[in-house]
């Protein structure tokens, strides 16, 4: 009896050794996480260029609010236009359905445009 009293001491040792970081890990695999894929930060491009980006483990209806230098662009479709020469910072957000952003996730980019 002694010794699965102590194999069993031993097994909840090692559960609340550990809770605290499987709580965590699964807690890190769940939270929604916005990445840019291009450009990457540093990279130079055209007045005219795309921006491509991954949204993993967001709710159903979750999409992406760009912002170009601290503008919201309404409605973009994934290819900037027209932008002026010089460096700009690019920005995505997760926002909800309802397109409130979802405080979860953002990246940016840093980019610098020639001519």
């Amino acid at each position: 009896m002694q010794r699965s009293t102590a194999w069993f001491t031993f097994l909840c040792s090692i559960v609340v050794l550990f809770s605290p970081a499987l709580a965590s890990t699964v807690s890190a695999q769940q939270a929604p996480t916005i990445t840019i894929t291009t450009p990457h930060t540093g990279e130079t491009v055209t007045p005219t260029f795309d921006l491509t980006y991954a949204i993993v483990g967001a709710p159903h209806g979750s999409h992406a609010h760009v912002y170009l230098d601290g503008s919201y662009q309404k409605g973009f479709k994934g290819t900037f236009t027209d932008v002026p020469k010089g460096d700009h910072e690019i920005t995505v957000k997760i926002a909800g359905h309802d397109h409130k952003d979802q405080g979860t996730s953002s990246d940016t980019v840093t980019v610098t445009v020639t001519q």
